[in-house]
């Protein structure tokens, strides 16, 4: 068994993936399966837009998306099929969801820098921007779709090359309804934590708080110095995660028996297939907070201190191969705690 405390196969720096676009206006920079090859149903972008800026009206062909607003103030605006059309605000800590083909944008209408990341549900996502794909068409086409002269399409700049980032043309319209709630958005920390320890907490974002979500979710999860994530595994969903702020140390085993331990700085991704047992705890000095998004709308795990309890004694000690008097006294739990304290040193 081999293990690295520099980097894995399962982590790479979403600080440092792949450029997508970046100026003056902003950055986009993404991990798919090209930059990360175990990635599989998830992948994951962070956007970054100055004040005034925008990510275009675009759709992803094969991909809901799941963003996660770390700063800032932004409008969104999807429309879906049937012409539904939705406009919101959304601020740090909200979340929202747009579902594969449906036409979005999101505007920085604050006076800092919105930051935002993205999960995609697929490993490798394709858009489209609603300005490149008018460059797909002649005038006359186009003019015949709006009942105008095709000298009026004429006018306007065409290219079949999206451009991603845009800056505002004159002051913001903001309207009234965009106050209101709606279905696609989902403010995740301001909601009571539904798991809560002395040395962590989670919040929920999936179905069963959220409706919209079919295919992917969220857990935003805190744990403190004196905390971690006890070992687990999920049955039925893949893992991928960002590290917001702190520092942390994964373990992550393969089907071979070889280990992964590395050390995650913020900034980090990473992915776990289905079913890895795994467990991350915090190696720093104070909180961290992980996004962790599944590709399920309600995951599952199996933890560890539950297995010990659901087996006799007897059929333990033949798994470890001992005696029984030398099995530890394992406490018996039916539900696993998800966070649990440390009580030993980092080793």
């Amino acid at each position: 068994m081999s293990t690295s405390t520099v980097g894995s196969k399962h982590s790479v720096s979403l600080l440092e993936g792949e450029v997508v676009e970046e100026n003056d206006l902003g950055s986009m920079r993404r991990v798919t399966v090209d930059d990360l090859p175990i990635l599989k149903n998830l992948s994951i972008k962070r956007v970054l837009l100055n004040p005034g800026a925008m990510r275009t009206p675009h759709w992803h062909a094969n991909a809901n998306e799941l963003t996660y607003c770390i700063s800032g103030t932004a409008l969104v605006s999807i429309l879906d099929d049937h012409n539904r059309f939705s406009t919101f605000i959304v601020t740090a800590g909200q979340m929202f969801h747009a579902d594969s083909g449906s036409l979005h944008h999101i505007e920085n209408i604050g006076t800092d820098v919105a930051e935002f990341v993205i999960a995609f549900r697929h490993e490798r996502p394709e858009d489209f921007g609603l300005g490149a794909t008018f460059g797909a068409f002649t005038d006359a086409v186009l003019g015949n779709t709006y009942d105008l002269p095709a000298s009026d399409l004429a006018k306007i700049r065409r290219t079949t090359v999206d451009r991603k980032l845009a800056a505002r043309i004159g002051a913001s319209d903001i309207p009234a309804s965009a106050y209101f709630d709606d279905p696609h958005k989902f403010d995740v920390e301001a909601q009571p934590p539904s798991l809560n320890y002395a040395s962590g907490r989670a919040r929920f974002a999936r179905d069963q708080f959220w409706p919209a979500l079919k295919d992917i979710s969220m857990y935003s999860l805190r744990v403190t110095e004196t905390g971690m994530r006890e070992p687990h595994w999920h049955p039925i969903t893949g893992e991928m995660g960002y590290l917001h702020y702190g520092e942390a140390r994964m373990t992550i085993m393969n089907p071979d028996g070889s280990l992964d331990t590395w050390t995650l700085k913020p900034g980090d991704t990473y992915f776990i297939p289905t079913a890895y047992p795994h467990h991350i705890e915090n190696i720093g000095t104070g909180d961290w907070h992980i996004l962790v998004f599944f590709d399920q709308p309600f995951p599952a795990d199996i933890g560890f201190r539950a297995s010990t309890s659901a087996y006799t004694r007897e059929v333990l000690a033949a798994a470890f191969d001992t005696h029984i008097e030398n099995l530890p006294n394992f406490p018996f739990t039916p539900a696993d705690p998800l966070v649990v304290n440390r009580l030993n040193p980092v080793d």
